[in-house]
């Protein structure tokens, strides 16, 4: 059975409760068990917020520091304070450009979020370059073309919405659309 436990960490308004949802769906269209959880007190006023996806045979949604499979995070200074959340083997994938300097055993992938997301004309596609970025990884639970899926279950009827969204997770990814 699939088992991972994930921080998705930015500040409010960056789309960290989206991306929570279409991974959760994701799980559930596998028929996997899902847990969430997140803290959003100060997310009006651009404050951190922090997401735990715990995947497969789970009794509590929070991830224990230590625990974490992996760490999304949206906001490039966020990785230094929820580092400490992951297992010494965690992987990241984050919004750092270059500015990401990995710990002794993680394994990092980042990508300039910010930047591509003005070239596609979308500066609030940041969350699905950064999570298309984390797919690209190949280290959680899910691949590309079933996130994909939920992407296109969420925004149907919404079409200018899905293709955005499309496009940015096609970014993250590096697949060509």
């Amino acid at each position: 059975m699939i088992s991972q436990q994930l921080i998705i960490s930015g500040v409010g308004g960056q789309g960290i409760l989206f991306i929570t949802r279409l991974l959760a769906e994701t799980a559930i269209a596998k028929g996997v068990p899902v847990l969430t959880s997140e803290t959003h007190g100060m997310a009006q006023r651009g404050g951190i917020v922090i997401s735990h996806l715990k995947v497969g045979a789970f009794s509590s949604p929070l991830v224990r520091p230590g625990h974490a499979d992996g760490l999304i995070a949206l906001k490039p200074g966020n990785v230094q304070i929820h580092r400490s959340f992951l297992r010494p083997d965690g992987w990241i994938a984050a919004n750092a450009g270059g500015s990401l300097s990995p710990g002794e055993h993680e394994e990092a992938a980042t990508i300039d979020a910010d930047t591509i997301a003005m070239q596609l004309g979308n500066p609030q596609a940041v969350n699905l370059i950064v999570l298309g970025r984390a797919l690209a990884m190949g280290r959680l639970f899910c691949t590309p073309d079933e996130v994909d899926r939920a992407v296109r279950q969420r925004l149907q009827g919404k079409p200018p919405l899905l293709e955005e969204a499309l496009a940015a997770l096609a970014a993250g990814t590096g697949a060509v659309r």
